[in-house]
């Protein structure tokens, strides 16, 4: 069985989140995700999600390109992660591209950085939406 892993905070999940999940997925035959904690994101990332952590696991385990859901709660657990669950495959976004090739030293596993879907993420729904009420704001003081 060829297991497969990736990392991510998963907040506002939308389709390029599944594509990614789906073409993980697709280099092995068990998907692991490793899903940021709350702390580990204000913490570490400085970003505060809208999603708990907990609601947003629930949404991954939902997803039948996922077959188990741990917390991520520190950047260094990923080589340690990678050999507990016995990990032939790294995945992450190619906006990553570089940043894990350590991982290939440290273990055994293969790093592969998979294209994002170009039309969507998380950041521009953010800055769409923030766009959008700041138009409706500016129409009602018209009024």
């Amino acid at each position: 069985m060829r297991r497969v892993i990736t990392y991510g905070t998963f907040d506002m999940l939308h389709y390029g989140h599944i594509n990614l999940l789906k073409r993980a997925r697709d280099l092995g035959d068990y998907l692991i995700v490793a899903l940021s904690t709350d702390e580990f994101n204000l913490l570490s990332k400085n970003k505060k999600t809208y999603f708990s952590y907990e609601k947003r696991k629930q949404l991954l385990e939902a997803i039948r390109y996922v077959d188990l859901v741990i917390p991520e709660n520190a950047w260094d657990q990923k080589v340690s992660d990678i050999k507990l669950y016995q990990i032939d495959t790294f995945v992450m976004g190619d906006d990553w591209t570089g940043q894990f090739d350590f991982i290939s030293e440290e273990t055994d596993a293969e790093v592969v950085y998979l294209e994002r879907t170009p039309e969507i993420s998380t950041t521009q729904i953010k800055e769409d939406l923030n766009a959008e009420n700041l138009a409706t704001e500016h129409e009602s003081k018209i009024q």
